[in-house]
């Protein structure tokens, strides 16, 4: 839909609407049900060198296996995401050089997942931080994403969004917590109450001076999810429950319905609306 078609890290792509890495994304079969459910990202479950029993969410049969794939889907013209993790510093950077050599458009450094923040502690240290991502910024091509935690981040956003433009991150992907009480009335972008950061995506994308693009990921089960999502600061969303629940269909559900939000409020294009969110009575 052309309504919804975005740049997301300089990547056209016909939607903003993908799949959150782990729902229906570990085995081969259900990544082509995705791949062939909708036009836009397809993530990948996130993996690390041999993969995963447990924990549970981390499950997965290791960077080669998702390499495979992926020079198979890239090869008909798939966008792709790989996401990893690692256990080390060494172990992350391997996992994006496999995957990066594999083809995948964007690589996804999840730093949000407990298994990664407790053995690697990338936030344990402004220097630690920058060492990861800067090791494997200069050894991968893809465009890089980081997943930020929803929580415990010591590092101010702003001094956060300053390194990731240092460092050439182009994407941050970024919980889309926006408090279940907000008021908002989607036709004019209006939040009541006073203007503040309603959330880390909303956040980061005031910070971001529009040098990064923002993914949002959670809390979007429906079209006016997605449109407040975008109101908020977000080019792109990722969609995890609503996948789980109904399959990959749901994202293209979504797609269809933040469309029909779009032309129905006279907006060309979502662009349109990124970031357009004001504040009054």
């Amino acid at each position: 839909m052309e309504r919804t078609a975005i740049r997301l890290g300089g990547i056209e792509i016909d939607s903003p609407v993908m799949n959150a890495s782990g729902p229906h994304s570990a085995e081969r079969g259900e990544i082509f049900v995705l791949a062939e459910a909708h036009s836009g990202v397809v993530v990948l479950k996130s993996c690390n060198i041999g993969g995963l029993q447990q924990p549970e969410n981390l499950k997965n049969n290791g960077a080669e296996y998702f390499a495979a794939i992926a020079r198979e889907l890239r090869a008909s013209g798939k966008i792709l995401a790989g996401s990893v993790v690692g256990a080390s510093e060494d172990e992350i950077v391997t996992v994006a050089q496999t995957l990066d050599r594999a083809g995948v458009n964007i690589i996804e450094l999840n730093l949000a997942d407990d298994y990664v923040v407790n053995s690697v502690a990338p936030f344990g240290s402004f220097e630690r931080l920058k060492s990861l991502i800067g090791r494997v910024r200069a050894e991968t091509s893809a465009v890089l994403a980081v997943k930020l935690p929803p929580k415990g981040v010591s590092f101010t956003p702003r001094a956060i969004a300053d390194l990731m433009k240092l460092m050439r991150v182009a994407i941050l992907v970024c919980a889309n917590d926006l408090p279940k009480e907000l008021d908002i009335d989607i036709k004019t972008g209006v939040a009541k109450g006073p203007e503040r950061a309603l959330s880390q995506t909303n956040a980061y994308f005031r910070e971001s001076e529009s040098l990064i693009d923002i993914v949002a990921v959670g809390g979007v089960n429906n079209g006016r999810d997605a449109y407040i999502a975008h109101l908020s600061g977000a080019k792109a969303v990722q969609i995890g429950s609503a996948l789980m629940k109904e399959g990959a269909g749901a994202i293209s559900r979504i797609d269809r319905e933040l469309d029909a939000l779009l032309k129905e409020n006279g907006h060309r294009s979502v662009t349109e609306i990124i970031g357009k969110m004001s504040f009054g009575d």
